[in-house]
């Protein structure tokens, strides 16, 4: 399933990690769309290639990883750009909220500072109209005492106000597309919330295509327009977030739906997916969760399964479905 006119736009990605001894391959053929205006969250378990492909739009993987496939965002081709072209890119049309805002935080500079810089990066203002930019960037996040606050360091400012500034950072160049990684992990359920409905009211307030990692599947529920569920560097199920709750397709979507607390009502336990994710530098031929699938059968064990189109109804992996 397609977004007409993607603003962003995976083509076949492949990402490999050659550190260590054995090479990793974190990301196997995924194809992905967002259209303008749209919420899609990547949702799977650690290590299923979430983070990697958002960074992968943005090329922030270290020297030595090998990126092949297309990718476009509003138009450029991210593969060709040159080191100043993504420099460009990266804060005025692509930006990224990242999941721990005091490691992409810079401790020594305040957090008004760091705001006013990425504004005077992209764009030909004064200081003070910065200034005055990072403190209505602070207003429409509703962070309290905005002008007191700009002069805090990133040490003097809790979790979820820091989310928020890094969210105000963000948005600071009016970016197309907005890439958040599990901005809400470190927060507590309530400071979550708040931080979701933000992302969520700025999303249509501003037009923003928004691609939101998480493993929470309720998370994703909330915040996106569709789902696309992620294991072992491929994406096995994709669509509307109604229909992927409602009637789940693929074991493994089945499988997180299924280990939810709040359907654990009147259960003496939870349903719980047995065994452990495959280890990406040693892959298994076959589908990579038919080790874990209790719907497996002998053809699992030798064919990988391809995304299977579905309409509006969505796409997914898995032989049953072939």
């Amino acid at each position: 399933m397609s977004a007409t006119n993607p603003v962003i736009d995976i083509s076949n990605l492949n990402v490999t990690f050659n550190r260590g001894r054995r090479p990793v391959k974190a990301v196997n053929g995924v194809s992905l769309t967002v259209g303008e205006g749209e919420v899609v969250a990547l949702l799977g378990e650690s290590g299923s290639g979430k983070s990697v492909t958002m960074r992968s739009l943005l090329r922030l993987h270290p020297k030595g990883t090998d990126i092949n496939g297309a990718m476009k965002v509003a138009g450029r081709d991210v593969m060709a750009l040159s080191t100043r072209d993504l420099g460009n890119l990266r804060g005025a049309v692509v930006s990224m909220v990242f999941q721990e805002p005091r490691l992409a935080l810079d401790p020594v500079y305040t957090i008004g500072r760091q705001i006013e810089e990425t504004i005077m990066r992209h764009e030909k203002v004064s200081r003070s109209e910065a200034a005055a930019r990072a403190l209505a960037l602070f207003q429409k996040v509703r962070i309290p005492s905005p002008e007191r606050r700009l002069q805090n360091y990133p040490h003097e400012m809790s979790g979820g106000m820091l989310q928020r500034a890094m969210i105000a950072m963000a948005l600071a160049c009016n970016p197309k597309v907005l890439l958040a990684d599990e901005p809400t992990t470190a927060l507590d359920a309530t400071v979550q919330i708040q931080i979701l409905l933000l992302i969520r009211e700025l999303q249509r307030e501003l037009g923003l295509s928004v691609i939101f990692v998480t493993h929470d599947i309720g998370v994703a529920a909330e915040i996106a327009d569709r789902i696309a569920v992620m294991y072992a560097g491929r994406i096995v199920e994709e669509g509307r977030v109604a229909d992927v709750i409602k009637a789940p397709k693929h074991p493994y979507t089945q499988g997180l739906l299924g280990a939810r607390v709040e359907l654990a009502h009147g259960r003496d336990r939870l349903v719980t997916i047995p065994g452990s994710p495959p280890d990406l530098a040693n892959m298994l031929p076959g589908c990579a969760f038919a080790p874990r699938c209790p719907q497996a059968f002998e053809a699992c064990k030798s064919t990988v399964p391809t995304l299977t189109e579905g309409g509006d109804a969505g796409r997914v992996a898995c032989l049953q479905y072939a």
